[in-house]
């Protein structure tokens, strides 16, 4: 990726404050804006904190707003052998909270963030205060077909980077409805942690930990969760099957569901002034 292509897309954190707390022994890094009631983003996979850049700044004026790069993703700590399932990344979220001294907080998530936020809700329900969840992973929706090769052991030997980063390059435009927002630029924004063999053996260690085990078990709980609850899902999401949403809906008590025309499933980089509308009126409304 070339520097200006980077620094473009990057711009749309602007006034962000880069940072890093050491969690067990790992550096993680997060993204911070704003001031006001705390909320945090968490992305899923394969993409970063990155994918909120067009979301934090309008959250950033009326909320003091994290954007964490998970374990193993962006420009958070990439160990061979950490556990990086989303029970661990729940877990991971709470220690940062810790650190930053933010006793609880709105969560909004997307995709496999949205399986970390529903463990946090259910194991931690005092650090969740009001609940977003986009495009999620839950119950029995995933992984998804396309990432069942990746997940056989030695997978990621038997490609080389160069076919590692077409396949990539291939996979990422079939997240959005219209191609025209999934641009070059765009692509290289979210490659760029993935680009060397240390990276592409990182993301094929998130493949493998892709386990509905965690979604699963949790499945019964979720009509206990008293967290008021926004669920938004683009009406074209490929990945993530709409009729999980209505199935969201009808377990989550306290729940309402928006969705989003002409979006798929990476909603925030199709329609973000909505997106940002939504979750503003959502997390502002007392």
């Amino acid at each position: 990726m070339s520097v200006k292509t980077a620094s473009t897309e990057k711009k749309k954190m602007k006034h962000s404050k880069n940072q890093s707390v050491q969690i067990d022994g790992y550096r993680v890094a997060y993204d911070e804006q704003g001031e006001g009631s705390p909320v945090v983003l968490i992305h899923g996979i394969p993409t970063s904190n990155l994918l909120w850049r067009k979301v934090m700044p309008e959250l950033a004026k009326t909320h003091h707003v994290f954007a964490p790069d998970m374990l193993n993703y962006g420009k958070s700590d990439k160990p061979a052998d950490a556990n990086v399932s989303i029970e661990a990344q729940s877990r991971l979220i709470v220690k940062l909270m810790d650190k930053l001294g933010v006793k609880s907080a709105d969560i909004v998530a997307h995709d496999i963030g949205g399986g970390v936020a529903q463990l946090m809700a259910v194991n931690y329900p005092e650090r969740v205060r009001k609940l977003v969840l986009m495009d999620t992973v839950c119950f029995d929706s995933w992984p998804i077909p396309e990432f069942f090769p990746l997940q056989k052991s030695g997978a990621e030997e038997n490609m080389s980077l160069e076919a590692f980063l077409k396949m990539m390059r291939e996979f990422m435009p079939q997240g959005v409805h219209s191609k025209e927002a999934m641009t070059d630029e765009v692509i290289d924004l979210y490659l760029e942690p993935w680009s060397s063999e240390a990276g592409k053996k990182a993301l094929f260690c998130n493949f493998r930990r892709l386990n509905p085990e965690y979604t699963q078990a949790i499945a019964g709980e979720l009509k206990h969760l008293a967290n008021e609850t926004l669920i938004m899902w683009a009406e074209n999401d490929v990945f993530q099957k709409p009729a999980y949403a209505n199935k969201l809906q009808e377990t989550i008590p306290n729940s309402n569901l928006i969705w989003i025309k002409d979006a798929g499933h990476w909603l925030m980089e199709e329609k973000p002034e909505e997106i940002s509308r939504h979750l503003i009126t959502f997390l502002d409304t007392k």
